[in-house]
């Protein structure tokens, strides 16, 4: 099952401070757990998916609230799955209620099919952003793409190793508890909505035995 990484880097918006009220991130990492399959994609029926996480995410609340976290509830897709067997990109969006915070929260995903793992993108940021993030999800599916020779298409069934999972674990995360963990922001996530501000380190530099793998290319928001 997927997991997470240590990050490559991070995008930003143009223009914004990173400690401005507007202001949103994506975090960039690799899974190379193998090729994913895509075959499962129009079977896949993400109401009943999204009713499973759910579950899981209430199941994990008791536990999270007696390490001294608040509870978190997903309230439901804020995008809906979609996937582009073309790009073999897959992108989808939750909204998340913490506690008794006043204002729920926005995560945005994008997957990224590579002959060798997952390009993994997550952003955090306010509800209220979705139109926003929308529009630079756009700009960022444009510009990302593997470099040839590790492309989806060009997976070798002979030698290429091939992933535990499909698109619906892409999804669901590893089980049901990554809903709740929130992949790269588990433990950052609880200050930044207390702060009611999302809180930039910067561009991580990109691991060199990764880097060759993706082509460099600049996102403007």
């Amino acid at each position: 099952m997927p997991g997470s990484a240590d990050p490559l880097g991070m995008l930003t918006p143009d223009g914004v401070s990173p400690l401005g009220e507007k202001s949103w991130a994506v975090v960039v990492t690799y899974e190379p757990d193998g090729y994913v399959s895509d075959k499962d994609a129009e079977k896949i029926n993400y109401s009943e998916l999204l009713t499973q996480m759910q579950k899981g995410v209430a199941s994990a609340n008791e536990k999270r609230q007696r390490a001294g976290y608040e509870p978190v509830h997903l309230v439901g897709w804020a995008k809906a799955p979609r996937y582009d067997s073309q790009t073999h990109k897959l992108y989808w969006a939750k909204e998340l209620k913490f506690g008794s915070q006043p204002d729920n929260t926005l995560n945005y995903n994008i997957r990224m099919l590579g002959r060798g793992g997952v390009l993994v993108l997550n952003d955090v940021a306010a509800m209220s952003q979705l139109p926003e993030i929308e529009e630079a999800t756009l700009k960022i599916l444009a510009a990302i793409d593997f470099n040839p020779g590790h492309r989806y298409a060009d997976f070798n069934p002979k030698s290429d190793k091939i992933a535990e999972y499909g698109l619906a674990a892409l999804v669901a995360g590893t089980a049901t508890a990554a809903a709740v963990k929130l992949g790269f922001f588990k433990a950052v996530w609880v200050a930044i909505l207390a702060a009611k501000k999302f809180i930039i380190i910067g561009v991580v530099a990109v691991a060199a035995s990764v880097r060759k793998l993706f082509k460099r290319k600049q996102i403007t928001a």
